[in-house]
């Protein structure tokens, strides 16, 4: 399968980008196809709501930025994994910002399968990260394979290793 992991922290070394890594290689090693992108380091606008893209544009944004890299990509996915921290009960900016400029093809056309990896330094801080996840995987009528969360004692460990390990299996 092409997958495709959005990774949202901008901590190159951070406990997300790792989830984010090791996801990778898992799939690799299970014969999978995978991009990772750190989104954190791209200038992705958010989406201006002018309807440029549903008008004059045919699907296409107006604004020309970092995203134009992205769009191909999340054209060809089959699947997609979000890897974002969790700085206050949602998912971060970084990866907010292309979630929400998809808005312009309504949805990735080929992804069937989606997956988040988050990780924060407080417990209970993901029922909102969770729910607006179940409503993106709704939405774009993609399956929810599931979630690995990893908080300060549970990040860069063997048993988060193996959880991340067995959503790959999944596929």
């Amino acid at each position: 399968m092409n997958i495709l992991i959005l990774q949202g922290s901008p901590r190159a070394n951070g406990n997300t980008a790792w989830m984010a890594e090791e996801y990778k290689k898992a799939a690799e090693a299970a014969g999978h196809q995978v991009t990772l992108v750190n989104v954190s380091r791209k200038k992705i606008a958010g989406c201006l709501a002018c309807e440029y893209c549903h008008n004059k544009g045919n699907g296409a944004c107006i604004q020309k930025d970092d995203m134009q890299e992205l769009y191909p990509l999340m054209a060809d996915a089959e699947v997609l994994v979000l890897a974002a921290p969790i700085y206050y009960f949602t998912l971060n900016a970084q990866i907010q910002a292309p979630i929400q400029r998809m808005y312009c093809v309504n949805a990735p056309a080929k992804v069937r399968k989606m997956v988040l990896l988050m990780s924060s330094y407080s417990p209970n801080v993901y029922d909102g990260a969770l729910a607006e996840f179940r409503d993106i995987c709704n939405y774009w009528q993609v399956e929810n394979m599931g979630y690995v969360s990893a908080k300060i004692d549970e990040q860069k460990t063997d048993d988060t290793l193996s959880k991340i390990q067995a959503l790959v299996e999944k596929l």
